[in-house]
């Protein structure tokens, strides 16, 4: 165990790195904002476009919003068998409001996420599964997405430096990532040896920190293996078309967006919409700014202003698409939370 004069300087530390971050982050959001937006467009013509929103268009948006909602439950459907609609559908608002809200991003969500699942009743084992399966297509997804929009705009006869860098950065790092899950899911040697590994690793760090080591080593990484293999052999091909649909169901909000505030196809295609997204929501993956505020929109404003899309028109459809993926989601995210929060007092009440 540290003394407490060391124990001092760690949460000092920390406490001064996570100011940097935020101030980092507050920075970013700031400039983006404040500074760079502006300067791309004024904000006056901006409000124009949004000002002559048709009502046809809003229907449209407003129904890509809700198919955007409605597609983030079935992910977690395939991958924790017994979880009904409405509570993966509660389940992925509230974590994805929290990684917005609250500092630390995705890791608030995931630990949200492990925390509401094991009050519900799930087993241990079978939320740590699921979680590792949802995240880990997700991310496929966010890798794939750049090397398929490389290919689509060079049938086009477009190209993008940055798109295609990131493109084969991305390519490696899926590459190497499906190799050491095919890897470690398919021999128990290797699974017990990694999670050995990892256990050692995980409580060296906990020690460094003044915490217990884990209780979990290799046998537990084997099992956990076990169980993952049977759930992909029959569920692999459901958790893909599921994450597919949740992931797209954004860009289908974010193309219905450019076409209703006056950036049509002429300007920008729907495969240079694509890659233009397919960049952004890699680079807002970035854990720097809650949700990627101001990196996606100076991403996506950048892209599309490349591609040749009018420059009111690009600032109008990328605000108007942040607000449609973000507020509604932060907003029943904070009310399940709330709802759940007095289910539980009601029930420890009435014990």
């Amino acid at each position: 165990m540290m003394d407490a004069a060391t124990e001092t300087k760690r949460r000092g530390r920390g406490s001064r790195r996570r100011l940097l971050v935020g101030a980092l982050g507050a920075a970013i959001i700031l400039a983006t904002f404040v500074f760079l937006l502006p300067r791309i467009a004024d904000y006056r013509d901006v409000w124009d476009v949004v000002k002559d929103l048709s009502w046809p268009w809003a229907l449209a948006l407003g129904g890509a919003t809700l198919l955007n909602l409605l597609t983030f439950a079935p992910p977690w459907m395939v991958a924790l068998p017994g979880i009904s609609f409405r509570q993966a559908l509660a389940l992925t608002q509230m974590s994805t409001a929290l990684s917005i809200v609250v500092p630390g991003g995705a890791a608030v969500g995931i630990a949200g996420s492990v925390g509401i699942l094991r009050r519900w009743g799930f087993h241990r084992r079978a939320i740590g599964r699921a979680v590792t399966l949802v995240s880990l297509w997700s991310q496929f997804a966010n890798l794939a997405y750049p090397i398929v929009a490389v290919f689509l705009l060079a049938t086009q006869g477009g190209r993008s430096p940055l798109l295609s860098t990131t493109a084969f950065v991305g390519a490696a790092i899926l590459g190497i990532a499906v190799a050491a899950l095919v890897v470690v899911l398919a021999s128990d040697r290797t699974a017990t040896d990694v999670g050995d590994l990892t256990a050692r690793l995980a409580s060296w760090v906990k020690g460094k920190v003044g915490r217990a080591p884990v209780t979990w080593s290799g046998a537990s990484f084997d099992r956990f293996r076990l169980e993952a293999v049977d759930l992909l052999r029959r569920r692999w091909h459901a958790l893909t078309l599921a994450t597919l649909a949740g992931t797209l169901s954004v860009f289908v909000v974010f193309l219905v967006s450019l076409r209703a505030l006056d950036v049509p196809s002429s300007e920008v295609t729907a495969v240079e919409a694509f890659a233009a997204w397919s960049l952004a929501r890699l680079l807002g993956s970035i854990p720097i700014t809650p949700g990627g505020i101001g990196i996606v929109e100076l991403g996506l404003t950048g892209a599309l202003v490349g591609f040749g899309g009018n420059n009111a028109g690009v600032v109008a459809a990328v605000l108007v698409y942040r607000f449609l993926t973000i507020v509604p989601t932060v907003l029943l995210g904070l009310a399940a939370t709330s709802l759940l929060n007095r289910e539980a007092r009601r029930a420890t009440l009435s014990a």
